[in-house]
Parts: C-alpha cells; structure tokens; sequence
C-alpha cells in the first residue's frame, strides 16, 4: 500500500456489504413456489455464468411472470431489519470514524431504503440511494455523482467498498476511486477478478477494514517521514 493516497472517505455498498440479503431470497423463494435451497442454488450458478437474479427466477419458476410479484415481495420483505444487519459492520464502521475517516452508504437501492438504512442507527455520516443520486451502478454517473455528494475532487481520496467485481470494483476503479473487494455473499463468492485488475483491498469481513487502512495511513506517514530501517 506503500506510496498510494491515503482514502479519507470510505464509502459502502448496502447488499452484502452491509445488509445480510439471505431474507431477500427466501421471500423471493415463497412467492416463486420453489424451496430456498433451490433458488439460492440456481442464483450462484447464474452468478457464476455472469448472470443474476434475472436469470435465476425464470429458471426455477418458468411459468412465473416474476416482476408481477415485485409489489407482493416488498410487502413481505418489509424492509431492513436490525436482524439483516451484518455483525461486523456496528464496530468496523464505529472505528471508522473513531480514526477520523467519513462514512458514507452509497447502493443501488430504491430511495425508501434511505429512511430504513437511518432508522438502523449505524455510524455512519451520510445515507443516499441510486434512486435519490438519478443513476444506478456500473454507470460511472454513479461514482461522479458519489463524489459530488461527499464533496471530494480527488477519487483517490474515496474508497468504494463492495462485494460485486462487475458493479462495484471495476467501475469504481475506472472512476479512479480506491478499491475494496469484499468477498462475501453470492456474487462476493462466485465473481473473479480479471487478471489485469487488482483491488486496492480484498475482504472476507468488514472487521479487517480499520486495521488495513491503519496500516495503510502509517506506511504514507512513513513515506513522508523518510522512517523505516536503514
């Protein structure tokens, strides 16, 4: 990490990132009539093939107009809980800040989940969704109109962490953003990097991100210094 700058705002996706979707899918399961089991299956093999929930749902469900359901589904979901909240992401955003970095939830998500996400009381400085920003992810509109919301005009300076390579690491890294890959939930587990592409992070939790980004802040402050052995 030696020689690169410093991110003073770390901003996160919300799916997997922050929020556990297992609920999600298991709503989605009810209403398709097929067991969660099957459909959580179907979706990491779709994953795998470059697909998504798209592609799965017809799958297990071909006689099933999906998007019908959509209004059926949110009212069963009934949106985050404190229960979908990951358990390391209290303390990993709580230090965070405590190291005087900003916090911010930036996903694709409809606008109703910003109220949800606030109501979760995590610490965090700044809430707002694609639906709020105009734009959806991988559109490099998305990661400008971050920028412009957290009030940074060097994109080295924000590190975008999601789970997603094709949504969150590679566009982000295009836009010049820092990088971090966390490798968790289906797309998290499923996804590979292209081997040209490598994030300037990669997580199995959110519990290692404050200590790599303390390491990463004392290895610049040593570069500046000239300190290290010798």
């Amino acid at each position: 990490m030696s020689g690169r700058i410093v991110p003073d705002v770390v901003v996160l996706d919300v799916g997997e990132v922050i929020i556990d979707e297992t609920r999600v899918w298991t709503v989605w399961a009810d209403l398709l009539g097929v067991s969660a089991g099957t459909l959580i299956a179907v979706l990491g093999a779709a994953v795998s093939q470059g697909g998504d929930h798209t592609d799965a749902f017809p799958h297990v469900a071909p006689n099933v107009d999906w998007t019908t359901l959509e209004a059926a589904h949110e009212d069963r979901y009934g949106g985050f809980r404190p229960d979908d909240v990951y358990g390391d992401v209290s303390g990993a955003l709580g230090a965070l800040r405590d190291a005087g970095l900003r916090v911010v939830l930036a996903g694709n998500q409809p606008a109703r989940r910003t109220a949800q996400l606030i109501a979760l009381e995590l610490p965090v400085d700044d809430v707002v969704t694609s639906d709020e920003l105009g734009v959806e992810k991988p559109d490099p509109a998305f990661f400008a109109a971050v920028l412009a919301r957290v009030g940074v005009d060097d994109p080295a300076r924000v590190l975008y962490v999601g789970d997603r390579v094709d949504n969150d690491v590679l566009p982000a890294k295009d836009a010049g953003l820092a990088t971090c890959w966390l490798t968790r939930g289906p797309w998290g587990q499923l996804q590979e990097l292209p081997e040209d592409v490598t994030p300037d992070l990669v997580l199995e939790g959110l519990g290692e991100l404050p200590e790599l980004l303390a390491t990463w802040r004392a290895e610049a402050a040593d570069d500046r210094t000239g300190g290290g052995d010798g």
